[in-house]
């Protein structure tokens, strides 16, 4: 299907592109979300009016981005487990621990903007985890699992 995008969407195309993305990508996720529309003559007429506007919308979104990942860049989190002498949790910490974590200190973000590579954190210690804020913004932060061994 060929659409129009409203904003920069990673691995496919740029504010105003006109890209072909899969039918059930489109119209379960792009469109609903109004992050695209169809690629209609009078869409692209549209779209050409308001390039101005969308360009400063975008322009402000990445500028709050970037104040938001500077305010958090390198920020320590403390979160306390259940865990066994061993030093692995019963349980894991998962995004939202994060998220809840952050919410603590005063920072909105969605749980969806927690990158976890190797997956849910499940051993005490400390743990690089990435916050990607923007397609092109992300920001570093260090989870420290602290294991609560009481009974």
């Amino acid at each position: 299907m060929q659409i129009i995008l409203l904003e920069k969407i990673a691995n496919v195309g740029n504010l105003g592109d006109v890209v072909k993305v899969k039918d059930g990508y489109a119209r379960n996720f792009l469109i609903p979300h109004g992050k695209a529309k169809r690629a209609t003559p009078d869409n692209l007429k549209a779209i050409e009016a308001r390039r101005a506007d969308l360009e400063q919308a975008a322009a402000d979104k990445l500028a709050a981005a970037q104040a938001l990942a500077a305010k958090i860049e390198g920020t320590a989190l403390r979160i306390t487990q259940k865990a066994g002498v061993d030093g692995r949790l019963f349980g894991s910490v998962t995004n939202v621990d994060v998220v809840d974590a952050l919410k603590a200190q005063g920072v909105e973000i969605e749980k969806a903007m927690i990158r976890m590579p190797a997956g849910p954190l499940k051993h005490v210690g400390d743990h690089p985890v990435s916050v990607a804020l923007h397609t092109d913004v992300s920001a570093n932060i260090t989870v420290t699992v602290i294991g609560d061994t009481t009974t």
